[in-house]
């Protein structure tokens, strides 16, 4: 960016993080329904990596100030407990992974389930949708550049890992067994 801090600037980034929101959300409210079949899990590798590409941009952006320091109320955010509800029965023994959430201060390894992380995500990011849509884009983009600091960027980040991780291995064991038929 020429001037990290010019509207324009600001605008553009709000509009491609904005598209990659609504692209996730879509993809999870997808996926949550049954739309990806047998392909759940690696269409919520691509959704997941996808938002974290936004996550990226926004973290290799000047921090985002608002003028006068405060977030507009917006009214509450949409509930997005059918779409957690719909992953969990989609990933049935997969929704639950052991993570060490963030390697500089924990030490053990504690139990997460992906429909929970997919949806923490999901709530953040509906939350900065609801400022850019409302024509607020600087609110949008501080809104989602602190909550991936604070809160999504770490489940994102978990989440693909372990969706990583199933994916890798489903596809290493079938290399495997081709391997060993030969």
């Amino acid at each position: 960016m020429s001037d990290a801090n010019s509207p324009q600037d600001w605008n553009a980034l709000a509009e491609r993080v904005a598209c990659h929101v609504d692209n996730y959300l879509n993809g999870l409210e997808a996926v949550a329904r049954g739309d990806g079949g047998t392909h759940t899990v690696p269409l919520l590798l691509l959704e997941v990596s996808q938002v974290i590409l936004a996550g990226a941009q926004l973290g290799a952006s000047a921090d985002v100030i608002l003028p006068d320091n405060w977030e507009p109320e917006i009214g509450d955010d949409p509930d997005l407990d059918a779409v957690r509800t719909g992953l969990a029965e989609r990933l049935g023994d997969l929704d639950e992974y052991v993570e060490v959430f963030d390697p500089y201060k924990d030490t053990e390894p504690t139990s997460y389930r992906l429909s929970d992380d997919l949806v923490d995500v999901a709530s953040d990011l509906v939350h900065g949708l609801r400022h850019y849509n409302q024509d607020r884009p600087l609110e949008a983009l501080w809104w989602w550049q602190y909550s991936y600091f604070n809160h999504w960027g770490n489940h994102a980040g978990a989440s693909l890992r372990a969706l990583h991780a199933f994916v890798a291995n489903d596809r290493l064991a079938v290399a495997q067994e081709a391997a060993v038929a030969q």
